[in-house]
């Protein structure tokens, strides 16, 4: 989910200044994705920049508000209308530390795997604990976007553990690189010079 669009979706449902903006954007995808004050005006700048939303003046603490235009409503309805690629999404580190762990010699890769395990399980349950303990039936809008972002967490770390499962099965079956400056498996071994016998 880009900035951009978060507040424009935000704006659809009314004109906002930039602190509620704030405020409500975390609320909406339960505080997972925590935004500072200067990355919610340096957004609506571009956004007012590129006509997708206007000023309308300011409330009466002084505060600008902004309203979202007609571009910016249709532009809107084809953010929404369009799936995410994966190659949009940002690279998975855990996937590039694991890749890169079982090419480099010295690295327990079963121990990264586990210690990774550990932690994903950790969190699933902090994830499950939380879902269990939330209301049955959510209070308003807010609740009902931070379960479904709280169940998408959830879905994640299930993955995750499954795949991490996967991994350590796969270092078991394959064996690890030679350590650096071995030579290559099926490479005979040079026959050692014995003493004061010169190499042909």
């Amino acid at each position: 989910m880009s900035i951009r669009h978060g507040l424009l979706a935000l704006l659809s449902q009314g004109p906002r200044y930039g602190y509620q903006l704030r405020a409500e954007f975390e609320s909406s995808t339960g505080a997972t994705w925590p935004l500072n004050i200067g990355q919610v005006y340096s957004t609506l700048s571009r956004l007012e920049r590129d006509e997708l939303v206007t000023r309308v003046g300011a409330d009466e603490e002084g505060r600008f508000v902004y309203r979202i235009t007609p571009p910016g409503e249709a532009d809107l309805r084809r953010w929404f209308a369009t799936p995410v690629a994966r190659g949009d999404r940002p690279r998975d580190e855990l996937a590039i530390k694991l890749a890169m762990a079982v090419t480099t010699p010295g690295v327990d890769v079963r121990q990264v795997v586990q210690a990774q395990r550990t932690a994903t399980l950790r969190t699933l349950q902090d994830l499950t604990r939380l879902k269990a303990d939330a209301p049955a039936v959510p209070a308003d809008q807010g609740d009902r976007a931070w379960r479904l972002v709280l169940e998408s967490m959830i879905f994640q770390s299930e993955a995750e553990v499954r795949w991490l499962d996967h991994c350590e099965s796969y270092v078991a079956r394959v064996p690890p690189p030679p350590p650096a400056g071995a030579p290559p498996a099926g490479t005979p071994a040079e026959a050692p010079v014995r003493e004061g016998e010169a190499r042909r």
